[in-house]
């Protein structure tokens, strides 16, 4: 009893850090949901040692499968993860405080901005900054989600399936799910004969 009143202290603790560096990641997340998993990634997988590259998948997939903006939905899922529904409402405040705070100033001023040439081309540099970062991101989850040939065979299914069919992102993750299903049963089933086969 004293060890879980432990935990969810030091749960509860979580909170106002979560606050304040999803804070700082919404001042400069630029290209969408994708560049702040890459920053998860760097500070609560291999700095901090919270999730591993498997949970931070998991959520990636879900809260890009889910109704409603990526990033929002990531940071509700981490933050409910790592401390519970305080957790969560404090990830998703601190991500929408800085945009909310900017879109107000660049609406203010956006007749002026709209039309500047220094503004587009400061833009046109940080939009090709974004790929590097969400490149980095794809490949360090690349290991927790391929770990074997099914894995490479569901990624080249769901490029052909995106790219070329275009199927809805949350029919491909529903898709994927249910073939990892079957495979594991398959699997499975396969051990189970091959030890019952044995003398």
């Amino acid at each position: 009893m004293e060890a879980s009143q432990k935990a969810d202290t030091h749960r509860k603790g979580r909170v106002p850090g979560l606050f304040w560096q999803f804070f700082k990641f919404g001042c400069y997340t630029f290209g969408g949901g994708w560049s702040i998993v890459a920053q998860m990634q760097k500070e609560y997988v291999q700095k901090r040692g919270w999730l591993t590259e498997e949970d931070l998948l998991d959520i990636t997939s879900v809260g890009r499968s889910l109704p409603g903006l990526m990033i929002g939905n990531v940071s509700y899922l981490f933050g409910y993860h790592v401390a519970g529904f305080p957790g969560a409402i404090a990830c998703v405040t601190g991500m929408c405080i800085p945009p909310l705070l900017i879109l107000t100033a660049v609406t203010w001023f956006y007749t002026q901005v709209r039309d500047n040439p220094y503004v587009s081309r400061a833009m046109v540099g940080v939009r090709a900054t974004v790929v590097p970062i969400i490149t980095s991101a794809a490949l360090g989850l690349r290991k927790a989600a391929l770990t074997d040939r099914f894995g490479y065979v569901i990624l080249l299914l769901g490029f052909v399936l995106y790219l070329f069919f275009g199927m809805n992102c949350i029919t491909i993750v529903l898709l994927g799910g249910l073939l990892g299903f079957l495979l594991s049963l398959w699997r499975e089933h396969r051990k189970g004969g091959s030890d019952h086969g044995t003398p």
